[in-house]
C-alpha cells in the first residue's frame, strides 16, 4: 500500500492533536472563561438585556470612520464573517455524529462561557491596541499581551502569532475552501451532474478538476478584497454577513416548525445524551462522555473562537474608543453564533432524524450531504442541496476573508508591515491547494492549530483579568441607568 505525503501529515498531526485536546487543555479553556465569569460577575446574564441594547440596538448606527478605522457594526461583522462559517454546519453535523446529540448541549455550556471570554478579549483588544505604519489600529493577543503584561511577555506574544499565522492557513482557508468544493460538488450529483468526470493526480490522490476550477475563483475574490485592506474588507462583511445568517436560519426554521411535533423529542436526545450519549446512540461504541464533552467544546471553539483570540484582531479596528463598550459585541458574537446559529443547525438535523427524514450514523463522520438531506426532507432534495452549497459558500467565502486578515496581522506584528503582502500572496494560493487535501485532514490540522494558538492567549487573559474586571465595574457603575 503506497503512502502520499498527506497520509505522513495526517501521522504527524494526530499524535500532536491528542495531546492538545486533552483534558488539560479543556480544562484550561473552560476554566479561563468559568473563571473570568465569576470576576466580571456573570455579565453575560445579569445584563444581557443592556448587552442586546448596546450591539443589536444599535448596529445601524451611523459612525464617522478616519482612514484605517471601521465602525463598531463593521467590526462586529468581520469578526462574525469569521466565526460564522463551516463550522456552523459541517461541524455541528460532525459533532453530532461522532459526540451524539448531547455534543451541542456542551457547545451550549462552552458558548455561555465563551461569552465572556470573548468580551474580555476584545475590551483588552482596544485598550491596547496602536497604531501601525499605515496609520491603522491594529491590535489583538499579541499586542495585549506585550502591552498589557509587559514586553518580557513578548516571546508569549510571538508564540501566538506564529501559531496565529498557520491556524488562518487551517481553520481559515483549507476548511472552508474544502467544504465549499465538497458542498458544491454534492448539489451537482443532486441535479444529476459528475464532479469526477474529468480528475487529475496531484500528491496521492484524484483530484476533480471542478475543485481546481472553483479554487481559482475563490483565490481571486480572496485576493482582490485583502488587497483592499481592512476598510474594504468591513464593507462586504457588513452586507454579506446579515443575509446569509438570515437565509439560514429561515430555512432552518421553515425544517423545524414543518416537524415541531418532534421538537420535545429532540431536546430530550440533547439532555439524556450529553450524559448518557450511548443511551442516544443506540450503544455504538466510542462515543462516551468524555467523546460527547470534547467534540461539543471543541467545536464549540471552532465555530464562536472564544479563546482563541481570532476575533479582537478584527475589532482593535473599530472606530469606538470605549474598549467595554466594543467588547459588548463581544457576548453578541458567541450568542449569535452558537446559540442561533449552531442551534439551528444541531437541531434542523436532530428533528429530520426524529421524524424520519433522514438517517444518522453515529460513530462515523458526517458531511454537510446530511445537512442537504436534513434541508431536503422538507424543502425538496434540490432545494435543499442548493441552500446548503449556497450557504456554505457564503458563510465559509466570509470566514476566508477575515482569517486573512488575523494571519496577515499575525505575520506584521512577526515580521513588519512589508511582510503583508508576501503572507496574503502565500495565503491566497494556499485556496487552490486546499482543493486538493482530504476534507478529513483540514478539518484535523485546524482542531490542532486552533489549541495551539488558543493556549497563549488564554494566558495573556488570565494575567489581565484583573484589568478586565476593574474597566467592567466602573462602566457598569457609571452605566447603571442606561
Amino acid at each position: 500500500m503506497t503512502h502520499s505525503i498527506w497520509d505522513t501529515v495526517a501521522t504527524i498531526n494526530g499524535a500532536i492533536n491528542g495531546v492538545v485536546w486533552g483534558v488539560p487543555f479543556l480544562i484550561l479553556i473552560v476554566g479561563t472563561g468559568l473563571y473570568l465569569s465569576i470576576r466580571g460577575g456573570f455579565k453575560q446574564f445579569t445584563r444581557f438585556g443592556y448587552v442586546m441594547k448596546n450591539t443589536l440596538g444599535k448596529m445601524f448606527e451611523k459612525h464617522e470612520t478616519r482612514k484605517g478605522e471601521v465602525t463598531p457594526f463593521q467590526a462586529v461583522c468581520t469578526a462574525l464573517s469569521a466565526t460564522v462559517g463551516t463550522g456552523n454546519i459541517a461541524g455541528i453535523t460532525a459533532a453530532i455524529t461522532l459526540g451524539g446529540a448531547g455534543s451541542i448541549f456542551w457547545l451550549w455550556v462552552t458558548a455561555l462561557i465563551g461569552m465572556f471570554t470573548k468580551y474580555a478579549e476584545v475590551l483588552l483588544s482596544v485598550r491596547f491596541r496602536e497604531k501601525n505604519e499605515k496609520g491603522d489600529w491594529v491590535g489583538g493577543p499579541m499586542y495585549y499581551i506585550r502591552n498589557g503584561l509587559g514586553k518580557n511577555w513578548n516571546w508569549l506574544a510571538c508564540i501566538f502569532c506564529v501559531f496565529g499565522a498557520l491556524a488562518a492557513f487551517g481553520i481559515g482557508n483549507a476548511v472552508q475552501t474544502g467544504n465549499i468544493v465538497d458542498s458544491i460538488a454534492n448539489a451537482v450529483n443532486v441535479f444529476g451532474g459528475d464532479t469526477m468526470a474529468h480528475t487529475f493526480h496531484f500528491m496521492g490522490r484524484d483530484v476533480p478538476v471542478v475543485n481546481l476550477i472553483l479554487g481559482i475563483i475563490i483565490a481571486i475574490i480572496v485576493a482582490v478584497t485583502l488587497l483592499g485592506g481592512i476598510q474594504r474588507l468591513g464593507r462586504v462583511a457588513e452586507r454579506l454577513v446579515p443575509f446569509m445568517a438570515a437565509i439560514f436560519i429561515l430555512c432552518s426554521l421553515i425544517v423545524i416548525f414543518a416537524n415541531i411535533k418532534y421538537i420535545g423529542v429532540v431536546f430530550g436526545m440533547i439532555f439524556k445524551g450529553a450524559f448518557n450519549p450511548q443511551a442516544v446512540t443506540g450503544g455504538v461504541v466510542g462515543i462516551s462522555v468524555k467523546s460527547c464533552i470534547t467534540w461539543g467544546v471543541k467545536r464549540g471553539v471552532f465555530s464562536n473562537e472564544a479563546g482563541l483570540g481570532s476575533a479582537p484582531i478584527a475589532h482593535a479596528g473599530s472606530c469606538e474608543s470605549n474598549p467595554v463598550k466594543q467588547g459588548l459585541y463581544g457576548i453578541f458574537e458567541v450568542f449569535m453564533d452558537s446559540i442561533v446559529i449552531c442551534t439551528m443547525t444541531g437541531l434542523t438535523l436532530l428533528i429530520a432524524a426524529a421524524s424520519g427524514g433522514i438517517d444518522i450514523t453515529y460513530g462515523v463522520k458526517g458531511g454537510t450531504d446530511l445537512n442537504a438531506m436534513a434541508f431536503g426532507s422538507v424543502l425538496g432534495p434540490k432545494l435543499g442541496a442548493l441552500v446548503i452549497a449556497v450557504g456554505i459558500a457564503l458563510f465559509a467565502l466570509s470566514t476566508i476573508l477575515s482569517w486573512g486578515l488575523y494571519g496577515s496581522r499575525c505575520c506584521e506584528y512577526l515580521l513588519g508591515t512589508k511582510s503583508i503582502k508576501i503572507y496574503q500572496v502565500i495565503f491566497v494560493l494556499v485556496t487552490i491547494v486546499a482543493c486538493t487535501m482530504d476534507l478529513t485532514l483540514a478539518w484535523d490540522i485546524a482542531d490542532t492549530l486552533n489549541g495551539l494558538m488558543a493556549i497563549p492567549n488564554l494566558i495573556g487573559l488570565l494575567g489581565l483579568s484583573g484589568v478586565v474586571v476593574k474597566m467592567t465595574k466602573e462602566h457598569f457603575k457609571s452605566k447603571q441607568l442606561q
